[in-house]
């Protein structure tokens, strides 16, 4: 007997094979788009695996497929993270890892079944793109012609246009920067001078992340982001049990001349977190790391020339003394020579103090990514 479909209908993924549909579905989907960049598959089962991604462990979530006919057209993720509403006092729902055809109708069955989710746990606002991954949310608003850098998603402009038709308005927007060393920029002469002075003055000193010592490393750095963000918005504690789980990621990928902890009389009061744009490699992997894809990208982090700026920190006390600025001199001592690409990503709209030091900087305002939400009714 033929199992009979509504044209268009959603499904939720509650099967191994849905969820292998779930993951796919971006591969067919982007397979044209010169943008895209394939991320590894491997990765990519691994965010829907509680025991690989903790973020999970404090989250309620499902996962949606939109079907027209038995044909995969688009899906959704819904979730509501206990931890960062306990932390806010808030009642605000997710969504993420939207991918839609560009048909408005198909577009507000999945977000009104990602609502409609919400609404039946008691959220009062649905906010997203927000992927279950550690900073990786928005949709491109501006920039669409640059390439995502590594931990940056991709999609067509029109999703915005499904936001605005269902109804979401902008929450903010996260500013994307770059510099390219290996071209005309340079920094200003008066920044050297300037880096020396403060250094003197403040007696900070900035060191290298220790190999050796990468789990207490990264303490501080989980330290230093709770101390230094916790008045940013979006922002809840990181657990500094991560603290391992985030040196066994950065041991695989990180270049150490490129991330550094600022020190006040041995007191780390500071970090800046750069990392190797392995994109640069995965474009030409399709997703798998086999049969030779493994390879390619061991051989390849080792002579990446771009750089993500993926995270800093500096304790409250400590940001008007000129920390960030010589941490960003370090960056150039190393990639300036080099003719390195770097990228700083996801800066707030009202990150007045990264924003402002970037424009100093003289980095380049090249793309922009958008947070949407919705009051749920």
């Amino acid at each position: 007997m033929t199992r009979r479909y509504k044209i268009k209908h959603i499904k939720l993924v509650t099967t191994k094979r849905d969820l292998k549909r779930f993951i796919a579905f971006p591969y067919h989907f982007y397979r044209h788009h010169a943008a895209w960049i394939p991320p590894l598959k491997i990765e990519q089962k691994k965010i829907f695996n509680p025991e690989k991604n903790s973020l999970l462990q404090h989250c309620d979530y499902q996962l949606f497929l939109l079907y027209e006919k038995n044909e995969i057209i688009g899906r959704i993720a819904a979730y509501i993270n206990g931890a960062a509403n306990k932390y806010r006092q808030e009642k605000i729902g997710f969504f993420g890892h939207y991918e839609c055809i560009p048909d408005p109708g198909s577009a507000a069955m999945l977000l009104e079944t990602a609502e409609k989710w919400l609404k039946e746990k008691g959220m009062q606002v649905m906010r997203g793109q927000w992927n279950l991954v550690s900073q990786d949310m928005g949709f491109i608003y501006e920039g669409f012609d640059l390439p995502p850098m590594v931990l940056s998603s991709y999609n067509p402009p029109y999703y915005n246009d499904h936001m605005v038709q269902y109804g979401m308005k902008k929450t903010r927007d996260l500013n994307v920067y770059n510099a390219d060393l290996g071209k005309a920029y340079k920094l200003p002469p008066r920044f050297f001078s300037f880096t020396d002075k403060i250094a003197r003055r403040y007696g900070v000193k900035i060191r290298t992340i220790n190999m050796k010592r990468l789990v207490e490393d990264a303490r501080i750095i989980v330290r230093l982001t709770n101390e230094s963000l916790k008045d940013n918005w979006g922002y809840y504690p990181v657990d500094e049990s991560e603290a391992e789980n985030i040196a066994a990621d950065l041991k695989m990928i990180i270049h150490p001349e490129m991330v550094f902890i600022a020190e006040v009389e041995g007191k780390p009061v500071g970090y800046l977190l750069s990392v190797p744009d392995v994109n640069d490699i995965l474009k030409h992997m399709k997703g798998s790391l086999f049969p030779l894809g493994i390879f390619k990208l061991l051989r390849g982090i080792k002579k990446i020339n771009r750089y993500r700026i993926w995270a800093m920190g500096i304790l409250p006390e400590y940001q008007k003394r000129g920390a960030s600025m010589l941490m960003f001199r370090r960056i150039n001592d190393f990639a300036a020579p080099r003719g390195s690409y770097l990228e700083a990503n996801w800066i707030l709209e009202d990150n007045d103090l990264m924003n402002n030091a970037l424009i100093k900087l003289e980095f380049d305002l090249v793309k922009k990514y958008r947070i949407y939400e919705k009051e749920i009714t």
